[in-house]
């Protein structure tokens, strides 16, 4: 079977505010082949996110220009849990395209990395429930009425903390964070809300060369037909459900991005990558649905 890749590029995203390189900024790492069809990687540390953005776009133009495919993986979730959506009284569908388009109205991340992460998410709190949950962590000076510096006691009544992905990694070794932990070791809620406005200029940027998977393909096996017209498929990924050996010199997440781009690579010479785009078996027509619709998906999980 043909790969259906030619490169596979990893992000390792951040909400930190400063610029900052070293460990626990913006990492990229990137698995291509040489001209003998080689596998060999590199990777890069940028100190803000609009740099991440603007070398992304230069890796991923080159490939075009070399008529490249490329798996273009981000490590913050691209959806919330199922009824996010009509809790902040968003009525567009899909789900997920309604909330991106909030997020990217209302976050505001600067050249210098500053960004207004924790206004929004007490926002989102106010709207979707006028207390300080789902969403919760923060610095006690950017604590207030619709955010706590802890998680709130009273949990998240009928809002569910997971989505269906995380679930399903959690029933395994891997304990994923919930996308509403904003703040802390490991969270992600704060790289969601500046990571979905970047991968939404990015898409709209490539226009109809590029797709994000499952929202935009389907939650379905791929194969070469389905990314032959595309440039760039778009993929949320975890980086820790791939064993990572850090070289000597290497930072943590530098090595995360080689190696999860790295593991992309072989599953796609194995011919293992197609079915990873797919539901695992015996996924009931409702939890399609709303994996296509709102929530998301981690590539890799149940594959």
């Amino acid at each position: 079977m043909a790969r259906l890749f030619d490169a596979y590029i990893i992000a390792d995203w951040t909400a930190a505010e400063g610029k900052k390189l070293g460990e626990n900024s913006v990492w990229i790492g990137v698995a291509k082949r040489d001209v003998r069809f080689r596998l060999y990687t590199e990777t890069h540390n940028v100190a803000t996110r609009t740099e991440g953005e603007a070398m992304i776009r230069t890796l991923l133009a080159d490939h075009a220009k070399r008529g490249d495919r490329v798996l273009l993986g981000f490590d913050f979730s691209f959806g919330y849990p199922v009824g996010t959506a009509a809790r902040l009284g968003l009525t567009e569908t899909p789900a997920w395209s309604a909330v991106w388009k909030f997020v990217a109205s209302n976050v505001v991340d600067k050249p210098d990395n500053t960004n207004n992460r924790y206004q929004v998410a007490a926002k989102m709190n106010r709207l979707m429930t006028d207390e300080a949950y789902p969403l919760w962590g923060a610095p006690a000076k950017q604590a207030q009425r619709w955010l706590t510096t802890t998680k709130p006691p009273q949990g998240t009544g009928d809002i569910p903390e997971y989505r269906a992905t995380e679930n399903a990694v959690r029933k395994g070794k891997l304990q994923p964070k919930s996308n509403w932990q904003m703040h802390g070791a490991g969270a992600v809620g704060g790289q969601t809300l500046v990571g979905i406005p970047m991968v939404r200029r990015l898409l709209e940027h490539l226009g109809p060369s590029a797709a994000v998977w499952p929202f935009g393909t389907g939650w379905r096996a791929l194969d070469t037909a389905d990314v032959e017209p595309l440039s760039v498929l778009v993929a949320e990924v975890w980086p820790s459900m791939w064993p990572t050996t850090a070289a000597e010199g290497e930072f943590k997440d530098q090595a995360q991005v080689r190696t999860t781009a790295e593991a992309f690579a072989l599953m796609d010479e194995k011919g293992d990558l197609s079915k990873a785009f797919a539901p695992p078996k015996g996924t009931d027509e409702a939890l399609i649905a709303q994996v296509e619709g709102e929530e998301g998906w981690i590539l890799g999980v149940g594959a």
